[in-house]
């Protein structure tokens, strides 16, 4: 099922210590706080700068210069010593020369004018024949080279039915199988009929079929070149050793420049012909001996099937530089070579683009320059999302390669709002997921879910994770995510794929492409659970009407404590929907949840490494107990509300069990009153922190102070101040400390100067001797500092990045006037 895809963890480690240090001063960034969207998400908006290092193909284009070179150097002499043959030669001498001559010109003429021919369509021949990717290990340079096997196969090949022959190149195929095609396990099954001919098996003649195969051609007309130039170094060297070109009679002045002329025949001839042949040495010593292709192709990383890819470009830069100027190759590239390719209608052209494009998107070298070139292409990401479509078995490694090539490309913001600006896009990543339910025939039911597994030759669920890694790459970016929630049937595809069974959960062998599947898409559902604004709060309500989203996370919470970073997913996935009253009231209605957050919140024994899920559970329960008052009664019926007080002095749980416990006396219904009694015994807990404690944890315990003494008569507190050896003095003296330490109202601790005046206000209600304690302190002249320097930042309990949400129900301005008045009164 784990068909190459490498897995990306997305999780975040800190040292222990460090852990520690933020379980008792929470100072990492929740809801609680309000959060800049500047750097919430990664977007990899920056361009890493790594150091220019040559391209490979550069190699390849200057191999083609030099090739064309020579080759136009010799076609200039060949068309120059054609001309002083023609008009010179037979023109003015024809009746003159002798007869050996005569027949030696001509059939260098003849020669010369057949390798010519021959030269100019053999890059044609070459050409078509690397069009057929199943033909990679058979047009190699290796086998244009002589050899006496090669010689006695074709020979033999003559007389062979054409049927056998393609029963022996589908055997080739099969022996020189390489690990690219393996990957795609396509490539056993028959490609489906065509209503065209590919170029590189068009029979020319009926008979003699594989002699007259196009991909075989070339082969003819390279070694007939060579015989054509070789025969004519053997004639001309012949004649200007021998000099034998007949007798001139003294006098005679028709045929005194006779011999000059045909030295210099001879000589171009000569001198063409060695060219001709000093190039083709070249193009053994480079390609055969040197190995230059195959060079080219490891240092790009293409893999043994890159051969073909390499091929075809050296042909179509060698091609550039015979047509056109002689540096017209030297301009192209791997890169725009493979968009070309991939943009053709030629479904082997398009699978080589795609390898080549796949290998250097993967590759570190070269990623960012291809990146770059795919980005800044409309038409190319088009290309690229429209391929995401094509589901014909024989098209799934064009359709894979396009998939991982938008995963990589989707990974930097800006490509990424390109790619999802595409009309239709989001549709067709949607495709990748491979799952369905059935249509219901009443509305009293829903279809039932069907996950469809890896094909022989398909690999369905290799599919299903790039589809979630590119959502989840657009999902970093504030826009994509609603035009993610618009898309049709999508969100419920990705909801279908956070339910895992039970038996894969406590399995130890589980695959991990099994677990990997669950992670990306709670990856993804965090994602746009947690998006700010208008768009954060649809995608939540939609979410989270999804009938299978809180029960597939129930799941996960009950039977995953084999996976904690599904658990940490899952529960951050409830905090964030929570921000919603509705998804809060589903959630604690859900049967099972709330359990199943407090055991994770209590569990003990893990390892210190795997607590954020604690920590993310404590976060999950503040936020399902503030401001419900059904969710409040039903976490007291758990019976919980001892261990949360036993667990202030937890240095991990302390933060959020205060916050639990301080959501609870607050938020609780009247007929819970005797229920929450209980939170007397937590006081000298709490006031020995707000004495020694600071900034996160100090802000939540004094809180909680200011309403649990509410629960308590002014003897019940006297005894409470008298057991921790803590004087309301001292206590009123740090309130006083606290207020003039927050000046302005702290971002890291919002509600800090709200929950101390409200103490104040609790400890001058209590007891009157307390009012002439604050007058002495100077509360009064700090409370008319809060009230110059009020913001909204101290008016929610929570915010969504830098939106406040869950409004105070009394203003902090209102506190100071209560507070200025009991000053006043007493």
């Amino acid at each position: 099922m784990d068909r190459g895809v490498s897995e990306e963890d997305g999780s975040i480690r800190f040292p222990v210590d460090e852990l520690r240090r933020l379980s008792e001063t929470y100072g990492s960034a929740t809801i609680f706080e309000p959060q800049s969207d500047i750097g919430k998400r990664d977007s990899s908006t920056g361009n890493s700068v790594s150091p220019t290092l040559p391209a490979p193909e550069k190699k390849l284009t200057l191999f083609a210069l030099r090739l064309a070179i020579f080759e136009k150097a010799a076609t200039c002499l060949g068309t120059l010593g054609f001309i002083w043959a023609t008009v010179v030669l037979l023109g003015g001498f024809a009746i003159t020369l002798d007869k050996t001559d005569f027949w030696f010109v001509t059939i260098i003429l003849l020669i010369e004018g057949t390798r010519i021919y021959s030269r100019s369509h053999e890059l044609e021949w070459q050409h078509q024949a690397t069009w057929s990717i199943t033909d990679a290990g058979i047009n190699s340079f290796r086998a244009l080279r002589s050899s006496s096997h090669f010689i006695i196969e074709t020979v033999k090949a003559l007389f062979r039915p054409i049927t056998r022959v393609q029963k022996q190149s589908l055997h080739t195929r099969e022996i020189r199988k390489n690990p690219d095609a393996e990957i795609s396990g396509n490539w056993g099954v028959q490609r489906k009929l065509t209503r065209t001919w590919t170029s590189s098996d068009v029979p020319i003649l009926p008979y003699a079929q594989w002699f007259f195969l196009s991909k075989n051609v070339s082969k003819l007309l390279y070694w007939l070149q060579l015989a054509s130039a070789s025969a004519c170094v053997v004639l001309s060297l012949m004649k200007l050793v021998k000099h034998n070109y007949g007798e001139v009679e003294k006098g005679n002045t028709d045929k005194r420049n006779r011999q000059s002329a045909l030295n210099i025949f001879y000589s171009l001839a000569l001198a063409e012909a060695l060219l001709f042949l000093m190039e083709r040495a070249y193009w053994e010593w480079k390609a055969s001996y040197c190995k230059l292709l195959e060079e080219v192709s490891k240092e790009c990383d293409l893999g043994l099937s890159g051969m073909v890819s390499i091929r075809r470009f050296f042909y179509d830069a060698y091609s550039r530089c015979l047509e056109g100027s002689i540096f017209d190759g030297l301009k192209m590239n791997m890169v725009t070579f493979a968009m070309d390719l991939l943009v053709s209608n030629s479904p082997d052209e398009q699978l080589i683009g795609a390898r080549i494009l796949r290998q250097f998107v993967m590759n570190p070298q070269f990623s960012d320059d291809t990146l770059k070139n795919i980005g800044t292409n409309i038409s190319m990401i088009d290309r690229l999302v429209e391929v995401l479509n094509w589901k014909d078995p024989q098209e799934e490694e064009i359709r894979r390669s396009a998939a991982e090539i938008l995963s990589k490309l989707a990974g930097k913001k800006q490509n990424s709002l390109r790619v999802a600006g595409i009309p239709g896009a989001l549709k067709s990543i949607s495709s990748l997921l491979q799952t369905n339910r059935s249509c219901s025939t009443t509305a009293d039911e829903i279809g039932e879910k069907t996950i469809i597994c890896d094909h022989a030759h398909y690999g369905f669920w290799t599919f299903n994770h790039l589809g979630l890694l590119i959502l989840k790459k657009l999902a970093r970016d504030h826009d994509n995510c609603g035009k993610i929630g618009n898309t049709r049937g999508l969100l419920p595809k990705i909801i279908d794929f956070t339910h895992v069974e039970e038996r894969l959960l406590k399995d130890e062998n589980v695959t991990p492409s099994q677990i990997l599947t669950v992670k990306r898409s709670l990856q993804l559902v965090k994602m746009l659970a947690s998006t700010t604004g208008t768009t954060g709060n649809n995608l939540r309500r939609e979410i989270s009407e999804i009938v299978f989203t809180i029960s597939n996370i129930r799941d996960i919470l009950r039977h995953g404590e084999k996976h904690p970073m599904l658990q940490k997913l899952s529960i951050e996935i409830l905090t964030s929907l929570a921000l919603e009253e509705d998804a809060k009231e589903r959630i604690g209605g859900t049967g099972g949840v709330l359990k199943e957050l407090f055991n994770i919140f209590f569990s003990q024994g893990i390892p210190e490494n795997q607590n954020h899920a604690r920590i993310a559970a404590g976060d999950a329960l503040a936020m399902l107990a503030l401001e419900s008052r059904r969710n409040c009664p039903r976490i007291l019926k758990l019976k919980v509300l001892e261990r949360l007080v036993g667990a202030l002095e937890v240095p991990l749980l302390r933060v959020n069990a205060a916050r639990i416990l301080r959501n609870l006396c607050t938020y609780s219904r009247v007929d819970c009153f005797d229920q929450l009694k209980g939170v007397a015994a937590a006081v000298p807990t709490v006031l020995e922190a707000v004495m020694s404690e600071e900034n996160k944890l100090q802000e939540v315990m004094v809180g909680l102070a200011a309403e649990a003494f509410k629960f308590m008569t002014p003897q019940e507190s006297n005894i409470m101040f008298e057991r921790t050896g803590i004087k309301e003095a001292e206590l009123a003296n740090k309130i006083l400390q606290i207020l003039k330490k927050y000046e302005n109202p702290p971002v890291k601790v919002p509600r800090i100067r709200r929950f101390s005046i409200e103490l104040a206000i609790w400890m001058m209600r209590n007891n009157t001797a307390n009012v002439r304690t604050f007058k002495d302190l100077g509360l009064e002249k700090e409370l008319e500092g809060v009230l110059e320097s009020t913001a909204e930042v101290e008016s929610f309990n929570i915010f969504s990045g830098t939106s406040g949400l869950s409004r105070h129900s009394t203003t902090i301005h209102s506190l100071v006037e209560t507070a200025l008045q009991l000053l006043e009164d007493r």
